[in-house]
């Protein structure tokens, strides 16, 4: 028995070879599926099986294409009532592949339909080995039962039970393989640890810790983070059975003037994914900006409509290409052309751009310590800015702009903060969009203002392993 897992950090979604001596399963497969083929044909594997452990929110899974590929069975929930040819499993069921022995939990909780894949090693021994547990337990945390509206306490009673019921009855030697790790939205407190241990979590997991249910189902349904706008689609589309990618639109190279033809039809949005200087400096009117430097595929899945084609700009075709890439992880498929020349080409065609001023840290400070009639708008999450914010600030996280801009004035203005300065540079293209012409973004945010001196540091501005933005290139 072979395991490998395959981490990909934007989304910190971990999926799973599990390996016998000539065949295979990848468990809860993301939508790229090359590198299963890859890795299985390196080791001389066929993949027979792909396993779901439930109808994911958060990206699109890559059980179609897998299939396609391979001819490997899937086998997903039977409560899931999927659209697409599959194995219904449900408590109880087992399967095998070579020497080892599938047991199948129904584990509902973080979503209705959920179930967990118990593994033994019968070359081995009798009891179990591990677990693919999907996102009922994590590493330091469990999964969050509020997605579904109206059914987070059900539902959070139903995670306590699959918790302490099935899961925790397993030896404490049995390995965790869950499918998110730290800076997952589909947890809260997630550790920076990606596998575990049954035993380890029975001890040190703060949830599996709170004893009464009733506390459980209270402190799993309050204070919950934002739930991106991609999670009911993205559940929606894994169960009906996502999209061939060899059946999606190829991108386009569009020169200035036929980009800017197609950015004015109703069904098409601008997405300009370079850094927010380069933004700031000059950006094409009414585009959406998301750095492709930070958790790029969360904030494109969460603001953009998913009906409408996608016009990228950027500095390269390579690039143009990975972000597309991004976007089908969150069923986003409709990126059908990307500025041909940047910029550059553009603003030789003489065609208009729009500008956001830079602020510094320094700037910011001088303007509130002169008083200076400017709206401070912190656009980060409430627990964030609970946290450590500057006073005065008013909070509204950068995708609830897109309604919320109307709590603020248009004719003052308006300087946005994050954490470094991506978030707020969305912030601004959104209130761009909506005829606010006085807007600043802070660059370096409040990770700048604190190395400044101005404010203490914010422990969750610099933590590692959340899902923020760093600047750092998505791999």
């Amino acid at each position: 028995m072979f395991v490998q897992q395959f981490f990909v950090k934007g989304l910190a979604h971990s999926s799973y070879l599990l390996g016998g001596s000539n065949t295979c399963a990848i468990v809860d497969p993301r939508r790229d599926i090359e590198i299963y083929l890859e890795a299985a044909n390196e080791m001389g594997l066929k993949i027979s099986h792909i396993l779901e452990t439930h109808l994911h929110a958060d990206f699109v899974s890559g059980h179609m294409d897998l299939a396609e590929k391979t001819g490997a069975k899937i086998y997903a929930p039977k409560a899931g009532k999927c659209a697409f040819k599959h194995i219904k499993v449900a408590q109880g069921d087992r399967f095998k592949i070579e020497d080892m022995q599938i047991q199948v939990l129904e584990t509902p909780g973080h979503t209705p339909e959920h179930v967990s894949y118990v593994v033994i090693d019968r070359a081995r021994g009798q009891e179990p080995v591990c677990i693919f547990c999907g996102d009922t337990l994590f590493v330091g945390d469990v999964g969050r039962p509020d997605l579904f509206p109206g059914r987070a306490e059900e539902l959070a009673s139903k995670l306590y039970d699959s918790l302490h019921s099935k899961l925790l009855a397993l030896p404490g030697f049995c390995e965790v393989y869950p499918a998110h790790g730290a800076g997952s939205l589909c947890g809260r407190a997630m550790g920076a640890k990606r596998t575990s241990t049954i035993g380890y979590e029975r001890k040190h997991n703060a949830a599996l810790k709170i004893k009464d249910k009733a506390e459980f189902i209270k402190s799993l349904t309050t204070d919950m983070p934002a739930a991106p706008d991609h999670f009911s689609r993205c559940s929606a589309i894994n169960g009906k059975g996502p999209a061939l990618i060899c059946d999606l639109p190829m991108m386009s190279p569009l020169s200035p003037r036929r980009f800017k033809k197609m950015a004015a039809k109703t069904n098409a949005i601008v997405l300009d994914i370079r850094s927010y200087e380069a933004f700031g400096g000059q950006h094409i009117p009414g585009a959406y900006h998301i750095d492709f430097g930070g958790n790029f595929a969360t904030f494109a899945g969460w603001v953009l409509p998913p009906a409408k084609d996608i016009l990228i700009v950027t500095d390269s075709f390579e690039q143009a290409q990975q972000a597309n890439t991004w976007l089908r992880r969150v069923g986003l498929d409709r990126a059908v052309g990307y500025l041909d020349g940047g910029m550059f080409a553009w603003a030789k065609d003489g065609l208009p751009t729009g500008h956001v001023q830079q602020l510094s840290v320094e700037q910011l400070h001088a303007m509130i310590a002169k008083r200076k009639a400017v709206t401070l708008v912190d656009v980060r999450a409430p627990r964030e800015f609970q946290t450590e914010h500057i006073e005065g600030a008013v909070n509204v996280p950068a995708p609830d702009l897109r309604t919320r801009y109307k709590e603020l004035a248009r004719t003052k203005p308006v300087a946005l903060i994050c954490s470094t300065g991506h978030r707020s540079s969305l912030g601004a293209s959104i209130l761009k969009q909506h005829g606010f012409r006085d807007v600043y973004n802070v660059a370096g945010g409040m990770t700048g203002y604190s190395a400044a001196g101005y404010a203490a540091q914010c422990p969750l501005c610099v933590a590692p392993h959340v899902p923020a933005f760093t600047g750092k290139k998505p791999p």
